[in-house]
């Protein structure tokens, strides 16, 4: 049985988790994302808790720098296509097992890490595929407080 104790890393996909998977375009091309402050807060909660929060993201994406650091988060990677070795390389310099880990995701690229970690949730508007194997669904969509949905879960877990 999993334990607020056990969970030692959180991480969260960002494009269609921290963000509602919108991107907004200017005229010259550059383009913004929107992140949700309640999600925010509730990664800092974590840390607070002495809970890793990391953030693995397929995007290389100089705004979800500065939102990761704006948020203290150290652990940020970007361009990340098979998240699975990172998440094992991860878990090996934290000398911690897949079953130390909660995860939030809402795509393919997330599935393998959802079917590996010891909690793992899906955005309440992932893919079909995603909600059927990760362990929770969230009730809210990616964007709209479904990884604070996600940390609040963790952070009432009963220590065992």
């Amino acid at each position: 049985m999993i334990s607020k104790t056990s969970i030692k890393l959180f991480i969260t996909d960002v494009d269609g988790t921290l963000t509602d998977g919108g991107m907004y375009y200017t005229k010259d091309g550059e383009y913004m994302k929107k992140f949700n402050t309640r999600d925010a807060f509730g990664l800092r909660l974590l840390q607070d808790a002495g809970i890793h929060v990391a953030i693995i993201t397929g995007e290389d994406s100089d705004i979800v720098r500065a939102r990761a650091a704006k948020m203290g988060i150290s652990k940020v990677f970007l361009g990340v296509s098979n998240k699975l070795p990172l998440v094992e390389t991860l878990c090996s310099e934290l000398n911690i097992g897949l079953n130390n880990v909660a995860y939030i995701g809402d795509d393919l690229n997330d599935l393998q890490v959802i079917q590996n970690v010891g909690l793992s949730f899906a955005v309440a508007d992932a893919e079909p595929q995603i909600q059927s194997n990760a362990g929770i669904t969230t009730l809210k969509n990616g964007g709209h407080g479904a990884v604070r949905e996600a940390v609040n879960y963790v952070l009432n877990l009963k220590d065992s």
